[in-house]
């Protein structure tokens, strides 16, 4: 049996199966609520089984599988098929790991060999208040900030994602950093026109937000600037009624600790296959 690419017929369906967790739903939420229904928008939702979906993977340069069972991924892998247009495969433990099996079994050419894999990244989420005071400095990153705040945001995503963004996407990734600012999903602490905390806000449901690309000044760090820059952080998407929630990977541990202290608690596990 196969899956089927879903439209807007299907969105009471959709909505029904991505608020059985809307946490760790939110990247596939915030796809539905921008439009990934419409054919004429970038990137597909499909179900599974084709009649009465149970199961959605979200295809587009993420792979993000959703509430899929083992038939699930046994379809969603053969309409994947042969010819890898994605950079990652992202979400729970078990889900990814099982697609990405199946896909390196049948096509190992395309698959087998991942550039990094994040085995084990906690979900986590706070609902508030938040157990400290926000640093005052925060705020909403501006236009004049931009230079500074790029090549913070550079620096994490080498750090990240072992990739340099200058060389494999400098024109779209600059446009990217300038659509956070620009949308006010960009967080600062500036000093003297240095930014020296950064945070994003990335995907962003109707229930939750999505933090990501937390980032101190390497010269900065192990001073306690990053719980009450991250309260600070916090305390803006409470502010606006959504859940806030990131995910961070296990071996980071002063980062968790960090994400403890202001109020986060671990609601669930994820994976991330990067190509």
């Amino acid at each position: 049996m196969r899956s089927r690419v879903l439209d807007a017929g299907d969105r009471a369906l959709v909505t029904r199966l991505l608020d059985a967790d809307p946490v760790g739903n939110c990247f596939v939420a915030s796809r539905v609520e921008a439009g990934v229904l419409d054919p004429s928008e970038v990137g597909e939702l499909w179900g599974y089984p084709a009649h009465a979906p149970r199961s959605l993977l979200h295809v587009g340069a993420n792979i993000v599988p959703v509430a899929a069972d083992a038939e699930a991924l046994d379809a969603f892998a053969l309409d994947i098929g042969r010819w890898r247009s994605f950079v990652a495969i992202v979400g729970p433990v078990a889900q990814v790991f099982g697609l990405w099996d199946r896909l390196s079994a049948e096509w190992p050419h395309a698959y087998a060999d991942a550039r990094v894999v994040r085995e084990r990244q906690l979900l986590m989420a706070c609902t508030g208040p938040t157990a400290v005071d926000a640093d005052p400095r925060l705020r909403p990153a501006r236009a004049e900030d931009f230079d500074s705040y790029f090549a913070g945001a550079v620096h994490m995503y080498r750090e990240e994602l072992e990739e340099d963004p200058l060389t494999t996407n400098p024109v779209g990734y600059r446009r990217y950093v300038r659509s956070l600012i620009d949308d006010r999903r960009a967080f600062a602490i500036v000093e003297d026109g240095r930014v020296v905390f950064k945070a994003d806000l990335g995907a962003m449901s109707r229930r939750v937000a999505q933090v990501q690309g937390v980032w101190v000044a390497p010269d900065l760090r192990g001073r306690g600037l990053s719980v009450p820059a991250m309260a600070g952080v916090t305390d803006a998407i409470l502010a606006g009624g959504r859940i806030a929630s990131l995910y961070v990977n296990d071996f980071n541990a002063p980062a968790i600790a960090c994400y403890e202290r202001v109020g986060y608690d671990v609601v669930g596990e994820l994976t991330t296959v990067l190509f």
